[in-house]
């Protein structure tokens, strides 16, 4: 009963009986939304701000968004704390998504105070947010102040890591989290990222040193060319439990290593169940297939690791390497002609759609792309052509019909245009311009005409003259 008597009193305006009963639903239950908010509010109202900034800050460990708590608590401390002020600004600027005006913010924040804790925790926001809004150089040198202070976040160190590793800065990736070690701040992220770096930087040895993750290890080891010893550690029990991609990759390159390119090849097929997609996927079967000397196969799987990597012009590349030793490969040629058509190499790609055609005469999508750039040539018998053919798999397309008998009535060939007119009114009988087309028909076979030439041939004949 207590809520509806407290709604009563501040209904009657007596806020402080109202807050009294509030105050003994919150003994009750800390986390209800409604009644922090009303807390708050009463709690404003009289005048009591610095209850209210702890009712606002409750709120706050719930919903980290809520703009009225922030505005709120900007009201309490625009007077009385800048700095506090200012970070909460900071805070609703950030939900907002305006981080200029939040770094702004959190600047004034730091100019207004002089707590080694609250400089910390500022600083480290303030890289953040430079690192968010793209500017590496400005979330590199706040990380750096931080780093002089002694009780800061270890993630400060593996966020500066990770921006030096984002600029190619290996080794000053490297020796910031060696700093971390020297200050005594070895937790599992930062240990496991600094041996993955050095493994990055081709010192395994280092990195074996360091880390205490089994496949870590069994990887380092494998780069040190003792393939015994990781195998012993894959075949833990444990090692299989930690990351299962991993633990299939490792053993692709264990036995990669031993020259068991078969056994290889099957990890990297349970690897890419797990990662589907993956780059090191290709990779893999890359060097595989190139130590088993299959040519063709190397080079498609380049191809695809490029596609991958978003190298789309070393893709192309290898897939016409491919396509060399391999021309009937259907796979192959549907990736080329996609490939060149995007890269904007259209005739290129038209060589290998025919070639598409030819292999597989039902392939809508080849001979659809084909008829278009007949058309767009003004080649109108070549396209028909293609259309015909793509209707002899598709004989439910009224679409495809209706374009036949205008393409047909294009080239003056009557009997053909006739023909697809009628066979698109007896399809589409439901479509928006079916009574359109049949008076364009009753017109149409009314009409005289002689069978015209495309453009395309009308210039080829233009230059066969004598």
């Amino acid at each position: 009963m207590s809520i509806q008597i407290a709604e009563q009193y501040e209904e009657n305006e007596d806020y402080e009986k109202a807050y009294e009963e509030y105050k003994k639903e919150f003994d009750k239950n800390q986390k209800d939304m409604n009644i922090l908010e009303r807390l708050g509010h009463l709690c404003m109202m009289l005048n009591k701000k610095e209850e209210a900034a702890e009712f606002y800050g409750k709120i706050l460990e719930f919903d980290v968004t809520n703009v009225m708590v922030y505005e709120q608590l900007m009201d309490i401390y625009q007077e009385t704390d800048k700095y506090q002020y200012y970070v909460y600004r900071g805070n609703l600027h950030s939900i907002e998504h305006k981080f200029e005006h939040a770094i702004n913010d959190y600047k004034k924040a730091l100019a207004n105070t002089q707590e080694e804790k609250n400089i910390i925790t500022t600083r480290f926001v303030l890289a953040a947010l430079y690192a968010q809004t793209g500017n590496t150089t400005k979330a590199i040198d706040e990380y750096l102040r931080l780093i002089d202070y002694e009780e800061i976040p270890p993630e400060t160190f593996l966020n500066l890591a990770n921006l030096y590793v984002k600029e190619d800065a290996l080794a000053s990736a490297i020796n910031v989290l060696e700093r971390a070690f020297s200050k005594n701040i070895d937790t599992e992220n930062i240990r496991e990222k600094l041996a993955g770096l050095h493994l990055k930087n081709h010192n395994p040895e280092k990195a074996l040193e360091i880390t205490k993750d089994e496949l870590m290890q069994a990887k380092c080891l494998l780069e040190c060319g003792k393939t015994e010893e990781a195998f012993k550690i894959l075949e833990l029990p444990e090692a299989k439990k930690k990351d299962l991609a991993k633990y299939h990759s490792l053993l692709a390159q264990y036995y990669f290593l031993k020259n068991d390119y078969d056994k290889a090849l099957e990890e990297v097929n349970e690897f890419d169940k797990i990662a589907k997609n993956s780059p090191l996927t290709y990779q893999m079967k890359a060097l595989i297939y190139e130590n088993k000397k299959d040519d063709y196969n190397a080079h498609v799987q380049w191809g695809k690791y490029n596609i991958v990597r978003g190298n789309i012009d070393i893709a192309i590349n290898e897939f016409l390497n491919a396509y060399q030793l391999k021309d009937d490969d259907l796979n192959l040629l549907t990736t080329l002609a996609a490939l060149l058509e995007e890269n904007g190499d259209k005739n290129h790609a038209m060589e290998f759609y025919e070639k598409i055609s030819k292999l597989e005469p039902n392939n809508i999508t080849a001979l659809s792309k084909l008829a278009d750039y007949r058309n767009g040539l003004g080649d109108y018998r070549a396209e028909c052509d293609y259309l015909e053919a793509w209707y002899e798999v598709d004989k439910r397309n009224y679409s495809l019909i209706k374009r036949l008998a205008k393409t047909y009535e294009r080239l003056k060939n009557k009997p053909s245009a006739v023909e697809y007119y009628k066979k698109y009114l007896q399809t589409a009988t439901t479509a928006e311009d079916y009574e359109a087309v049949k008076k364009h028909l009753a017109k149409l076979e009314n009409t005289e005409m002689v069978e015209d030439e495309g453009l395309l041939e009308k210039i080829l004949r233009f230059f066969n003259k004598d």
